[in-house]
């Protein structure tokens, strides 16, 4: 069914974090556009689920930047209700719980001074060997921290997350997602004598009041209230295009499928929807890379307990191969408001592919699962668990396998030849990238198709400095995209 012959300006392919800010950033800069989102609600993998008057995040999300132009967007949309909150978490490994950051006294006492001697022994064997080129996530930890550590602190959890071997996991993980941090730097912070600042090592963060949806919930709404319509439940099925040029977008919409007319797309959906969306459709290499793209999905499995506080971490890495669930939050300790008063709300996460046995599990059955699992390493008394509930998440995670490096090159070049299509964001890009930084490249990219602009969205996040420098943030600085 065809719509209006009338363009509707730029059309904005996803409501989360990278395109609610592509949406801010046409509201600014006085353009025409519209949102479409598949979702009933807005934020994405950061919205906020609520729950029988709890509010729970998808895995817990930290308001951290160097970005300044994302940190004056955050404080403009919240003001008082972004919070600075304290970090505290742990490790649980072989059966003791380690502060992390990681204390000297702690990981002394909790594993022994004999299997801490090997550790460092492990470590400085690594410092002394020729560092070769990483290929794998292990290489990468081990070359850097040593083999011991990385089986420590590195290989269960990791290997959880994804479901591959550390092996088959690219080194670009790692280096993307430890950034700078190593452990000489860490031995400085449990010291008390470090001097420079490690992002893996933040001691404190900003954090919205009612979980990071009502950051998106506000996005939203302002951005509506300037101009920019968004749809939910619309999903994007076909981008039609003549040549290199995109012409329209076919939204379905309850059951009918909804042809708009565009001026160009700014696109923060799974990298691989983009591609085999396009008609006509891409050539063969281009689809066969497009589909080799992986992604992870993760099941939260949020329990209600009438305990306030079962323990005082904001969450817990399960490293644990017995463990089942990979990491624990509890959001009372992220936010006093997002739970009942006198009680709290844990949110078990347990990363799986759709279709795994965690996926399929009925309710219930995933509640008794993270019950007895947390009871058993001693988290919880499971006669404090009064409620739960299972929230899927498919394509919660872009995969950095063996396949997708080669995927995406393949795939970029082709992409780049449309002069009216942009794509941004986590999935956008296929790439694991933090709050700031997807919604950073959604600034880049939504400024490409509004000011004509050639920034590179691509090299965003792309080495092992977390800093932003260049002529790209300081021009971002001065435009008027905070009131």
């Amino acid at each position: 069914m065809a719509g209006d012959a009338r363009s509707i300006g730029t059309a904005v392919l996803g409501a989360g974090p990278a395109g609610l800010t592509a949406a801010w950033v046409l509201a600014r800069r006085g353009r025409t556009g519209e949102v479409f989102e598949a979702d009933g609600i807005v934020g994405g993998i950061a919205k906020t689920v609520e729950f029988k008057g709890y509010r729970f995040d998808l895995g817990g999300h930290r308001f951290f930047t160097k970005l300044k132009p994302i940190e004056r967007l955050w404080e403009e949309m919240l003001g008082d209700d972004l919070l600075t909150r304290p970090r505290l978490s742990q490790i649980y490994y072989n059966g003791k719980f380690l502060a992390y950051p990681l204390i000297a006294k702690d990981v002394i006492k909790r594993l022994g001074v004999v299997e801490s001697f090997l550790c460092t022994l492990s470590y400085l064997g690594s410092r002394l060997r020729p560092r070769r080129e990483a290929v794998s996530f292990e290489d990468w930890v081990t070359t850097r921290f040593g083999k011991r550590l990385y089986e420590t602190f590195f290989r269960s959890y990791t290997e959880k997350v994804w479901g591959i071997s550390g092996k088959d996991i690219k080194a670009e993980w790692a280096a993307q997602r430890i950034k700078n941090f190593s452990l000489f730097k860490a031995v400085l912070a449990m010291l008390g004598a470090r001097r420079t600042h490690v992002t893996t090592l933040i001691e404190e963060f900003r954090y919205p009041r009612l979980g990071p949806g009502q950051m998106w919930e506000t996005f939203h709404r302002r951005v509506e209230e300037n101009g920019i319509a968004v749809h939910m439940n619309r999903p994007c099925v076909a981008i039609r295009h003549e040549d290199d040029h995109v012409t329209s977008v076919l939204i379905r919409s309850n059951g009918d499928e909804v042809e708009y007319p565009v001026d160009s797309v700014v696109s923060s959906i799974p990298l691989s929807e983009l591609v085999l969306s396009l008609r006509p459709e891409p050539p063969p290499e281009i689809v066969a890379a497009a589909r080799r793209l992986r992604y992870r999905e993760l099941c939260l499995v949020a329990l209600i307990l009438d305990d306030a506080q079962p323990f005082p971490d904001n969450w817990i890495y399960l490293h644990d191969p017995g463990t089942r669930a990979g990491r624990v939050q509890n959001f009372a300790a992220w936010s006093p408001d997002m739970v009942v008063p006198g009680t709290t709300c844990l949110g078990v996460e347990y990363f799986c592919f759709e279709g795994d046995e965690i996926w399929e599990m009925p309710d219930a059955e995933a509640v008794r699962l993270a019950t007895r699992e947390l009871a058993r390493i001693g988290l919880v008394d499971p006669e404090r668990v009064v409620d739960g509930v299972k929230v899927r998440v498919p394509r919660a995670y872009p995969m950095y396998d063996a396949n997708y490096a080669a995927a995406v090159a393949v795939i970029r070049p082709y992409l780049e030849r449309f002069d009216n299509l942009q794509t941004c964001g986590r999935n956008g890009l296929h790439r694991y990238n933090n709050q700031d930084h997807s919604m950073w490249t959604a600034i880049l990219a939504t400024l490409n198709v509004t000011d004509g602009r050639s920034f590179d969205v691509w090299s965003v996040n792309v080495d092992e400095d977390y800093l932003e420098h260049g002529e790209a943030a300081d021009e971002v600085l001065d435009l008027e995209l905070v009131r």
